[in-house]
């Protein structure tokens, strides 16, 4: 077979496609296999000894010499939904205040072969109905959320929304459900939102399948005004008098 001819420090670009059928993981490995090209071999002293390491990554000659040298790389495709225009799901609080919304998202394609989902009904949903007790226990961890077959996450498109968001906004995963008919997936979500200030900022709620498959749905946190703490009350004394009122502040960080 005739190879491509690389000149001293030329760069190869190597295109991979990947087009997915189903919402699984697909993996390959990339075989690159250089060899001079007025085909001498390198020689190699300890021939007869070669690691394991080494044996994998070169090819010997009869004589003992290196033929060749192998790049090897591991490619690993993972599937994403399609990206259609969802309707994000919107959880709304006061400022300084603390509320639990569910969030329920529907995932397809997680079985080979499901039916695909209309677009109207592929988003987010959030309810004001507070979380029931869950009788399967899902075991969940810091960072990526780890559970039987799913992790999660949420994104944010800056570090300064991840600073103002991360702290402010819990998630757990509180139920699964699967449709034997169709193989969609419902997943919901317990979403706890308490901000400190009025804000509004986007987020995206990542869903990727321990088998391969990532699903990403968006969310908005909205936080109006706060309510008022306290009505002061100054009282005039007469024209061109001062009049004082004293009240005390306390404050919720150091």
């Amino acid at each position: 077979l005739s190879g491509t001819q690389l000149a001293p420090k030329e760069k190869l670009d190597i295109p991979v496609l990947f087009m997915p059928d189903t919402m699984k993981m697909y993996e390959a490995v990339m075989v690159i296999h250089v060899m001079r090209e007025n085909g001498e071999n390198w020689p190699y002293e300890d021939s007869a000894e070669l690691n394991k390491d080494l044996k994998s990554s070169v090819t010997v000659g009869e004589n003992g010499e290196i033929q060749g040298i192998l790049w090897i790389y591991p490619i690993h495709g993972i599937p994403e939904a399609p990206q259609q225009k969802l309707v994000p799901a919107v959880v709304r609080c006061r400022a300084r205040q603390r509320v639990e919304r569910r969030v329920e998202v529907l995932l397809t394609g997680v079985v080979p072969g499901a039916k695909a989902m209309p677009a109207a009904r592929n988003s987010a949903t959030a309810t004001i109905n507070k979380p029931a007790n869950v009788q399967e226990e899902i075991q969940v961890s810091d960072g990526f959320s780890t559970t039987v077959e799913f992790l999660y996450e949420l994104q944010y498109k800056s570090n300064e929304i991840k600073s103002q968001l991360g702290a402010l906004v819990g998630m757990h995963l509180i139920q699964r459900e699967r449709d034997t008919e169709s193989g969609i997936i419902t997943l919901i979500f317990n979403i706890v939102f308490a901000p400190n200030k009025p804000m509004r900022n986007e987020a995206t709620l990542v869903v990727q399948c321990t088998t391969g498959g990532v699903w990403k749905f968006p969310m908005l946190f909205i936080a109006t005004e706060p309510e008022v703490d306290d009505v002061i009350n100054i009282e005039a004394v007469g024209l061109n008098k001062e009049s004082i009122v004293g009240f005390k502040l306390t404050s919720q960080t150091r």
